[in-house]
C-alpha cells in the first residue's frame, strides 16, 4: 500500500477525462474500476485506452508488459454497485449539470465503505455544492485534472469548509503517487485556477468565430504565435476538452450570469458540432481532424507565399460589404 492509502479507485465517468484518468491511474499501479451507465461509453473508453498505449509507448518508453499490466488493473461497468464496493477512492468525471452530480451521489452512497474518500474532477463547481450530497462531507473534496493527463500532468486541490485534513493529505499524496503536480487552490473559487483563465479565453474565441470575426485557424495562430511554444490555440483545445463540456459550461454560465457572449458561444457549439455528431478530438473531428490536425503541420506559423494576398484581403473586405 502507497502512503495515500488509496490503491483501488473507481472513476465515474468514461468520458475524455475520466478514460485518461482511469488509464493513467492503471499505469501508474493503482487498480481501477471504470463506471459508466451506458454502455458506449465504455467501449469508446476502451477503444481510447488502446490509443493511450500507444501514447505512453511511444512517448515514455513503456515496455510491453507495463501496458499489459496497466490493462490488467482496469475492469469495466455499467453498474454502480460492483464498480464502488471495494474501493479506496471514488472519483467523479461526469458532465458539469449540477443535477446529475446531485443524484449520482445520493446513489452513490450506500453502495461505499465507510473508509471511502471523494473527489469531483469539476472545473467549474466548488466542492461545497455536493458535499452533503455525498453523505460524507468531511471525506469529499475537489481534484481537477488538466486534459491530455500523460504531459499536462497538474492537479488542483480544493476543499470546502467541511473537508478534514486527513481527506486532503490523502487526496495529495494520491496525485503525487500517480506522477500529477498538486496546486492548492487557496481559496473557493468557481473555475479554480486553470478554467478561471482558460473559460474566458475559449469564449472570446469561440465568440470570434461564432459572430463571423475571425476563422479558428487565425484564432489560433495569433494565440500560437504571441505564445511562441504553444502547442495548439483556443480551437485545438476545445477539439481536445471536447464538445459536450464546452457546451455544459457555456449554457450553464451564460444562463446564470446572464451573459449573452456565452449564451452565443453554447448555441454555436450545440449547432455547429453537437448537432453535427462531432466530439471534437476523441471523435476524430472537431474544428479540426485528427490524428493529424492542421495546427500541427510544420508551415502553419510559417509566413505565407504572396499567392495568398487576394485571399486574404477578400475576407478582409467582407466587413466593410456589411
Amino acid at each position: 500500500m502507497q502512503e495515500s492509502g488509496l490503491d483501488r479507485i473507481a472513476v465515474l465517468g468514461a468520458g475524455v477525462l475520466g478514460g485518461q484518468i482511469a488509464w493513467h491511474s492503471a499505469y501508474r499501479g493503482k487498480t481501477v474500476y471504470v463506471y459508466d451507465p451506458f454502455p458506449e461509453a465504455l467501449e469508446r473508453a476502451r477503444a481510447a485506452h488502446q490509443g493511450y498505449a500507444d501514447i505512453y509507448s511511444d512517448s515514455f518508453g513503456a515496455d510491453d508488459a507495463a501496458i499489459e499490466a496497466a490493462r490488467n488493473r482496469l475492469s469495466y461497468h455499467s453498474e454502480l454497485e460492483p464498480a464502488v464496493g471495494d474501493v479506496d477512492f471514488v472519483i467523479e468525471v461526469v458532465p458539469e449539470v449540477p443535477e446529475i452530480k446531485t443524484g449520482l451521489y445520493q446513489q452513490l452512497a450506500p453502495f461505499l465503505d465507510d473508509r471511502t474518500l471523494i473527489a469531483t474532477n469539476s472545473s467549474t463547481f466548488l466542492p461545497r455544492d455536493f458535499a452533503d450530497a455525498t453523505g460524507r462531507p468531511s471525506q469529499y473534496c475537489a481534484l481537477h485534472f488538466a486534459n491530455m493527463i500523460w504531459a499536462l500532468n497538474v492537479v488542483e486541490i480544493m476543499a470546502h469548509p467541511g473537508t478534514a485534513r486527513s481527506t486532503l493529505e490523502a487526496a495529495t499524496h494520491f496525485a503525487i503517487e500517480i506522477g500529477m503536480v498538486p496546486v492548492p487552490v487557496r481559496k473557493e473559487q468557481h473555475g479554480y485556477v486553470m478554467n478561471s483563465w482558460q473559460v474566458p479565453l475559449i469564449t472570446s474565441s469561440l465568440s470570434l468565430v461564432a459572430t463571423g470575426v475571425a476563422s479558428i485557424e487565425d484564432v489560433d495562430r495569433t494565440f500560437m504565435i504571441v505564445n511562441r511554444g504553444a502547442n495548439m490555440g483556443p480551437g485545438g483545445l476545445v477539439d481536445m476538452v471536447g464538445f459536450k463540456t464546452a457546451y455544459d459550461i457555456s449554457s450553464y454560465w451564460g444562463e446564470v450570469r446572464s451573459d449573452d457572449e456565452m449564451r452565443t458561444v453554447a448555441a454555436f457549439v450545440k449547432e455547429r458540432f453537437l448537432d453535427q455528431g462531432l466530439q471534437g478530438r476523441m471523435g476524430g473531428e472537431g474544428f479540426y481532424t485528427y490524428p493529424n490536425p492542421a495546427y500541427e503541420a510544420a508551415d502553419f506559423l510559417d509566413v505565407p507565399d504572396a499567392s495568398v494576398v487576394s485571399k486574404i484581403v477578400n475576407a478582409t473586405l467582407v466587413s466593410t460589404s456589411t
